[in-house]
């Protein structure tokens, strides 16, 4: 029998072709000492003085002479101005998804000469533009970027184009890092030298070569990504009890379990030498092997489902919102799929709910002063007297398209099973909470009345959206589940429970499978081609499309519940 083993919270895989190096001196070991332009690139929210600086001096501490250039001051400040600045009259909530490159923000092409000897060190982002003889890439986890920037903290917290000014998340989300990505994985397949920069005793870095061909051994088997929590003001207390997280706003109200934009993978030898690739490559340089052919043909290299915790046990009720339908999303916002969602409950409190769809009795105009009135002079609004409540049973999946309005109530730790889109939350009401500057917190409720589908209510909201279990096939001692699906719906909810000792059969076809384990010890995922992966309560796995066949091997003794997702419409 399989021995359970407690969450992990840094599941780390071994390089492939290579060696995790710290520090500036082991990075510049294979410098070339002849005349040679480097290239340092990466994010706008980085130390890049900083950066520079330490990388220089191991290269002078070596004897090999060096000169800087910051590629930010070749910027062209009217196209900082035009491209990422946010007008005055933007949305105050949100901004279109930004579609120009890096490269636009140069009037010219920013290629540097080489020098007569040593080392020039172009640095910052765009510097993979210069046409340099080695282009490293200097890397810090996207939730280091948002969390400087809502602490209004410098050098980090900073816009791309602004990098003396305290940044803003409207710019991050919508501009910064859509360029940014589209930046790295465009240069990903020439990098020479990964740099992570988190660690606290300096960077660890691996060489190109080896991080493709770490990431193409990942490709082909099942993966699991970094996880960890931020605080929100309704945050509970479920991931630090259960988990041991410690984030520093004091709760565990987030819980990024897989998504996609923002998800590394820890790859190194141990804590101490170790980088965090972003997941996000996977997709960029194996689509079809990681996403299935199919997928990739519709949904390009975006990986669209997104698996996070909703922990709300000890806090809040979330603020109640809803998601743009699709045509919205496409027009207003630039994304071209919308945000789909469900809420797994994986554990609730005595008498938590869900607050999901309209009352049969509700009446949107009604419902609209009473939000209006709370926005403006802050008075409390009923939510129970506009929308319905359903009792948050654990393992109840509750289905939310796009359009629908709901919230996850006090008690809950929901597993939200989501299209990738994000950051799009259209509120309504909060609670009359204020946000950690102290001000209540800002409600797109404009948005949200565009976007209400006020066809999902009362009795159709109970047999369309809160669905039963209904079994899709089974073996011996477990069976598979349809937990929830919808023709609107692009993927499905399904759930293994596994009640003997015999392993559960599944295949992936050709679509890659998310899993998590919602209730018992875990399970062993074990391919065809003979690979074997752990995965312990409250974890998540990705399946890659190109493993075809793989068993499940329950762990413990105890029944064990598997949910899975998957896209069944393309």
């Amino acid at each position: 029998m399989h021995q359970p083993r407690p969450y992990e919270r840094n599941p780390r895989y071994a390089a492939t072709g290579g060696t995790v190096v710290t520090g500036w001196a082991a990075a510049v070991a294979d410098v070339p000492t002849t005349s040679t332009v480097l290239a340092l690139d990466g994010p706008a929210a980085l130390d890049w003085e900083e950066a520079a600086a330490s990388l220089a001096a191991a290269l002078r501490a070596r004897g090999t002479e060096v000169t800087l250039c910051d590629v930010r001051d070749l910027w062209s400040a009217d196209a900082v101005e035009r491209l990422c600045v946010p007008h005055a009259d933007a949305d105050p909530f949100f901004l279109p998804l930004a579609e120009f490159s890096m490269g636009d923000l140069f009037v010219t092409p920013p290629v540097q000469p080489r020098p007569r000897a040593g080392v020039r060190l172009v640095f910052g982002p765009g510097a993979a533009l210069t046409e340099p003889d080695l282009l490293w890439w200097a890397d810090l986890p996207k939730r280091y970027a948002e969390e400087a920037v809502t602490r209004g903290e410098l050098p980090l917290g900073a816009n791309l184009g602004r990098p003396r000014t305290p940044g803003e998340l409207r710019s991050l989300f919508y501009t910064d890092w859509p360029v940014g990505d589209r930046h790295r994985d465009a240069v990903a397949r020439r990098v020479d030298r990964w740099v992570d920069l988190q660690g606290a005793r300096g960077p660890a870095s691996l060489d190109g070569a080896a991080v493709r061909a770490t990431l193409a051994v990942l490709a082909s088997g099942p993966v699991r990504t970094r996880p960890f929590f931020n605080s929100t003001p309704w945050g509970g207390q479920w991931g630090a009890r259960e988990l041991g997280f410690e984030p520093r706003g004091g709760n565990t109200a987030l819980g990024y379990e897989l998504i996609a934009p923002e998800a590394g993978i820890l790859v190194g030898q141990d804590e101490a030498a170790q980088v965090e690739l972003p997941f996000q490559l996977l997709c960029e340089l194996h689509p079809e092997e990681f996403l299935g052919p199919d997928v990739h043909r519709r949904y390009g290299t975006s990986f669209p489902i997104r698996f996070d915790y909703l922990d709300t046990v000890g806090g809040g009720n979330l603020s109640l919102h809803l998601h743009p339908r699709e045509q919205y999303m496409r027009d207003t916002f630039g994304w071209p799929y919308t945000q789909h969602e469900t809420y797994y409950v994986t554990a609730s409190e005595p008498g938590a709910q869900v607050y999901l769809g309209l009352r049969e009795s509700a009446d949107v105009d009604v419902m609209r002063k009473e939000v209006e009135a709370a926005a403006a002079d802050g008075l409390p609004l009923r939510v129970e007297d506009h929308v319905m409540t359903h009792p948050a049973d654990a393992g109840q999946l509750f289905m939310i398209p796009a359009g629908t309005p709901h919230a996850s109530g006090e008690g809950n730790l929901v597993l939200e099973i989501s299209a990738t889109p994000y950051l799009y939350s259209l509120r309504f009401y909060d609670w009359l909470r204020k946000g950690t500057s102290g001000a209540p917190r800002p409600l797109s409720y404009a948005h949200g009345f565009a976007n209400l589908d006020s066809s999902r209510r009362g009795d159709d909201v109970l047999k369309d959206l809160v669905q039963q279990p209904r079994t899709l096939r089974e073996g011996r001692g477990w069976r598979e589940e349809v937990v929830g699906a919808l023709p609107d719906m692009f993927y499905a909810v399904h759930r293994f429970v596994i009640e003997g000792p015999e392993a559960a059969d599944d295949d992936t076809a050709d679509r890659f499978h998310i899993l998590n384990v919602s209730a018992g010890d875990g399970v062993v995922v074990e391919t065809a081609g003979g690979l074997r992966h752990e995965l312990a309560f409250a974890e998540t796995l990705t399946v890659p499309a190109s493993v075809g066949p793989y068993r499940l091997h329950p762990v413990g003794s105890r029944p064990v519940h598997v949910v899975k997702s998957l896209v069944t419409q393309v």
